[in-house]
């Protein structure tokens, strides 16, 4: 019969066993060091409880039934947790559906989605393909309105920022429908698309844009996008500064941000406006100049700013003394003088940073044939980037301890600035261990992972923000736009 005390022995047992398996003492590991399987539950993604929370902090599932358009196709699983799926996929760093298979049995993923396994990649996968430009545009919406939540637990009230806008190359392989061939620097020859991405400077987060086809982007198409940019912005932003390359320069870009009263700063590659030779002024080493100038077709003149570039001499000297100059010419409404122009245009740089981290997230992926289901999935793979986003962001908060965040702030947090994959390593993949008492499931970090500290702030921190009531901003209707 076994007593109280014995149990008590046991357990005492059993802790201490806990106690010194590697903590106190080196374990030796060789080629014969004993293997085998445990009935314990081990999820590699213990980070995901940070998600769960930030969801619940947001209340996501209250934005979903509220802007989700549901697609004709009924599923037993229900939409929110198709979605939830596909974005947890894409959360912890799996791209396309087939990798659904991998963590189907992952109990933490399972226990978020509350079911006993996940289904088979190919009820995923016919949901996916029955999404089209309605949910696309849904998807759009959700990030408006969450973004404009995230900013508001965050205390992040900017009155200026700054839009890049640039596009990208998706190759595709086979008979993809609306797939072109067009400007490909690595796959030349090759059939892509050619997606529009809206990056705020200050955040990085994805503002707006959408997969395309893979023809060259006109010029009235260029305005459109740009035009979707006021209507994705939190409330309460005064000046909005869009700085984009030669592909995007045109008078419907030109007019869209003249009639929003946006600040422009777009390269040139098209215009040919002449400069005063009296113009000219040196600063840090480089020549400057201005003038306006009515291109062929637009309304009125505009300003241009150039930036020449003496290169290196040669041996033999140049036929044309003009020829020795490299210029870089810009176009702009902005007042101050042209080098200040140009070094606020060359910060745009950091959008090639931000695309290539897109692409590494999934952009690239091109799951079906049909162009309406990529865009759909285009939107979802970017909402879960602006999700890693938005958790880091409150991650900045909690570090700053809630004072008022600022550009300058963001800028100089480590967690911040390291990229999606950095932070998957530091609070995503972290061991945990599932266990059921007291009738309901407990989530246990090891003590002897040194990323488990953070992770337990961070979450206490969760906890302590989704204790706090909060009165939502509202934003203004949005019209869906083609």
């Amino acid at each position: 019969m076994v007593t109280k005390n014995d149990t008590k022995k046991e357990a005492k047992k059993q802790e201490k066993n806990r106690k010194n398996q590697g903590r106190d003492r080196v374990v030796p590991i060789t080629a014969e060091t004993p293997y085998g399987l445990c009935s314990e539950r081990l999820s590699s993604f213990g980070g995901l409880t940070i998600l769960v929370k930030f969801l619940d902090l947001i209340d996501f599932k209250g934005v979903f039934s509220e802007i989700y358009i549901r697609p004709v196709r009924k599923t037993a699983l229900g939409c929110y947790k198709m979605v939830l799926g596909i974005l947890i996929m894409l959360f912890v760093g799996y791209q396309r559906i087939s990798h659904i298979a991998s963590i189907r049995e992952d109990p933490i993923i399972c226990g978020i989605l509350k079911v006993i396994r996940l289904p088979a990649v190919s009820t995923f996968w016919r949901y996916l393909i029955s999404l089209g430009e309605e949910q696309s545009q849904s998807v759009l919406k959700m990030m408006r309105e969450i973004r404009s939540r995230v900013w508001h637990i965050a205390g992040y009230h900017p009155k200026r920022i700054r839009v890049n806008i640039d596009t990208t190359v998706s190759t595709v392989y086979g008979d993809i429908e609306k797939a072109h061939k067009g400007y490909n620097r690595k796959h030349r020859g090759e059939k892509g698309f050619r997606p529009v991405l809206c990056f705020i400077d200050e955040t990085r987060e994805y503002l707006c844009g959408g997969q395309r086809t893979g023809k060259t982007l006109k010029k009235e198409e260029a305005g459109s996008y740009i035009r979707q940019i006021r209507k994705h912005l939190p409330a309460g932003i005064r000046h909005v500064l869009v700085t984009g390359d030669a592909e995007f320069l045109g008078w419907d870009s030109i007019e869209t941000c003249l009639k929003a009263g946006y600040w422009y700063i777009f390269a040139n590659k098209r215009c040919k406006p002449v400069f005063p030779e009296d113009g000219w002024y040196t600063c840090k080493g480089y020549e400057y100049n201005e003038c306006y100038h009515h291109p062929e077709g637009w309304k009125h003149p505009c300003r241009f700013v150039v930036m020449r570039i003496l290169e290196e001499e040669d041996q033999q000297p140049a036929l044309f003394p003009e020829t020795k100059y490299t210029y870089r010419v810009f176009i702009t409404n902005r007042t101050t003088r042209p080098h200040n122009v140009i070094a606020e245009y060359d910060k745009r740089a950091d959008v090639e940073n931000s695309i290539k981290e897109a692409q590494s997230e999934g952009i690239m992926a091109i799951p079906s044939r049909k162009f309406r289901t990529n865009r759909a999935f285009f939107q979802i793979v970017m909402f879960a980037y602006n999700i890693w986003r938005w958790v880091k962001l409150i991650a900045v908060c909690s570090q700053t301890r809630n004072r008022e965040l600022t550009r300058k702030t963001i800028k100089k947090t480590s967690d911040y600035r390291e990229t999606i994959r950095a932070s998957r390593l530091n609070k995503l993949y972290v061991p945990a261990k599932l266990t059921f008492h007291d009738n309901r499931g407990n989530i246990l970090y090891s003590t002897c992972d040194i990323r488990s500290a953070g992770v337990m702030y961070f979450l206490k921190y969760l906890d302590s923000k989704r204790n706090k009531i909060y009165c939502w901003p509202q934003l203004p209707e949005l019209k869906d736009t083609g």
